[in-house]
């Protein structure tokens, strides 16, 4: 039975069509073992211990069966109860000292396992960092929260507990073995007849296995993903009346999901009813030949008994064997999701010879820049040049999709340019450290990024070691500081995700303090005043003013009234310059931005009456 994306058409019509999350690319378990395997070498030296613990374990409990032995052969039945106490002290003995080591093996088997799904789980987390904005913008967010979260301790299954599981078994496997053969050797090869077979069954059933499982994986992100775009943005679901379609996308994952979880539930619910049946003629095979055994004196009726319960401790792990094999295969899909985010390597890198950029006027040159995104057809920038330095502003207009956002884009070095230069103080961008460039750079989004954390800690963000009193000045020259003050715990109110107890001017403001303590001679402001209404637009104007004042400045900006008195005004059109000059100078050329400026006037005159 295949788990395929057909297979779940027929037995669910409604999805037809591809999930949300592509799955990722098909790897071997042994592929998966020697890219991880290294990464366990801080917590292998603990392995030794671990089996240690395990083997102590394993004998301790063949020794506790054993007293069964003694007690039924030399004391029931010879009616000698000489050794009661002996044997019941021995066995108490046996079970506390069993109860230490499992109290051992099962909070070092913990912190081993927790400590490696700590550290792989923050490389991971710290490499998606690594990765150019492109990445980002192509992926979904919930997905992306799903491998880290969830995929990493599938890994973690796979090698540090799977081997320590898997290497218990084995112990178990020698050490009843061994009993076993010394008990009575005959039965003991007529128990070990059957154990093949056990193999086999779980060989047939693991590869449809980890079919379902990457299945599943597949859908967790896909679920995690729809939850967290329409949770995020609910207000716009509720205003349009689309809930029941965010219901329906839900779902549609959900029953991808189910589909999957069923299919893995039947290879399950097979498999085991499978492997009872062949441990079922194992044993029905040893109770015909003990009982002959015994008939004929070669062996005892504690023997007998022990030996049956040997056996059955011996298959215990024989199927723990075969299913670890499922096992492996089921986690190696989470591990396969890892991998491919791993494999992922920045589209933006530094040269070896990268020099720090030391930053003397912050002068800014875009010399015949050409751009396109990789996913788009077209270019975003066409041969667009400008200078621009300390003290000037330069204002960036035109229609949405004409290129400005890209040109703070190229400028934060988030995308390279496909021809010409980009260079700050006659520095190529490309011949600079990431870090170095981007801390001589403050940069106002258009949609105003706050965390869910307090006042202080978002200002703050924008300098490492940022003072509390560093925090307070950039407020006050922010206009924050007063209305930061007002409220019940000040700086340190937890302003919510992405900043929603806080107005849109509130969020402004507190993202020009950030900007303000990082104090950076380059300033990005991308549609500083979107989204707020004019009274708000007004207030932020001021300490844009004051954090503007002797920084070389770009304004990125679709309302013409807020540049008028910009040093330098490029007008952007599909990506190239169509006008240039100052507002004046532009006025007089009668040209597009004066028709929408003058449009702009109207608009605004019939606001105000």
């Amino acid at each position: 039975m295949r788990i395929s994306r057909e297979h779940i058409r027929q037995i669910f019509p409604i999805l037809d069509g591809q999930a949300g999350v592509a799955a990722a690319p098909q790897l071997p378990v042994s592929a998966i073992f020697r890219r991880f395997w290294p990464r366990a070498r801080p917590y292998r030296r603990w392995l030794p211990v671990m089996l240690a613990m395990v083997g102590l374990g394993v004998a301790l409990d063949a020794a506790m069966v054993w007293m069964y032995k003694i007690l039924i052969d030399d004391v029931v039945i010879p009616m000698d109860f000489s050794l009661l106490l002996w044997v019941v002290l021995a066995y108490v003995g046996l079970m506390i000292l069993d109860g230490v080591v499992s109290f051992v093996d099962s909070c070092l088997a913990e912190w081993v396992g927790g400590r490696f799904v700590v550290e792989l789980r923050t490389d991971l987390f710290r490499h998606l960092h690594t990765l150019s904005l492109g990445f980002f913008e192509s992926r979904q967010l919930g997905d992306m929260v799903t491998r880290v979260s969830d995929d990493v301790e599938e890994i973690e299954s796979l090698l540090l507990s799977g081997i320590a599981s898997t290497c218990s078994y084995v112990f178990q496997v020698v050490v009843f073995v061994g009993v076993l053969f010394y008990l009575e050797w005959r039965l003991a090869l007529v128990s070990l007849f059957v154990t093949p077979l056990f193999w086999l069954v779980a060989r047939y059933f693991s590869r449809k296995i980890k079919q379902a499982a990457r299945e599943q994986r597949r859908r967790a992100g896909s679920i995690d993903a729809v939850v967290e775009e329409s949770l995020s943005n609910a207000a716009l679901v509720q205003a349009y009346n689309r809930k029941e379609d965010e219901v329906a996308r839900l779902h549609r994952e959900n029953l991808g999901s189910f589909v999957a979880q069923m299919a893995a539930t039947r290879l399950s619910a097979l498999f085991s009813p499978l492997i009872g049946l062949v441990e079922l003629a194992g044993v029905l095979l040893v109770v015909v030949l003990g009982l002959y055994e015994l008939s004929n004196g070669r062996l005892s009726v504690g023997g007998l008994l022990v030996f049956m319960v040997y056996l059955s401790m011996l298959y215990r792990p024989v199927r723990g064997l075969s299913s670890r094999l499922n096992a492996f295969y089921a986690a190696s899909a989470g591990a396969e999701r890892v991998i491919e985010f791993l494999d992922q390597t920045p589209s933006i890198t530094e040269r070896e010879d990268a020099q720090s950029l030391e930053v003397r006027h912050g002068r800014v040159e875009f010399e015949d820049v050409s751009f396109s995104y990789p996913t788009f057809a077209g270019r975003a920038l066409d041969d667009v040049s400008f200078c621009v330095g300390p003290g000037e502003v330069l204002a960036l207009v035109g229609p949405s999709g004409a290129g400005k956002s890209t040109v703070a884009k190229l400028l934060m070095r988030f995308y390279d340019p496909d021809a010409g230069g980009i260079r700050v103080d006659g520095y190529d961008l490309r011949d600079l450290r990431l870090e170095s460039l981007r801390e001589n750079v403050a940069l106002l989004l258009q949609e105003t990024l706050v965390f869910d954390g307090t006042l202080r800690e978002n200002i703050a963000y924008g300098r490492h070691g940022a003072s509390d009193a560093d925090v307070v000045r950039a407020a006050q020259a922010a206009d924050a500081h007063a209305f930061i003050e007002a409220l019940p715990k000040g700086y340190d109110t937890v302003v919510g995700q992405k900043g929603r107890l806080l107005s849109g001017g509130q969020r402004q403001r507190v993202a020009i303090a950030r900007a303000m303590i990082r104090d950076a001679p380059i300033l990005i402001l991308d549609e500083p005043t979107t989204g707020l209404d004019a009274e708000s637009s007004r207030n932020v104007m001021e300490p844009l003013h004051r954090l503007i004042a002797g920084r070389t400045t770009i304004v990125i900006s679709h309302n013409l009234l807020t540049v008028r008195a910009a040093s330098q005004i490029i007008v952007l059109g599909d990506g190239r310059v169509t006008e240039r000059g100052t507002h004046n100078e532009l006025m007089l050329l009668d040209g597009g931005y004066a028709r929408l400026y003058r449009l702009h006037q109207f608009e605004e005159l019939a606001v105000t009456q």
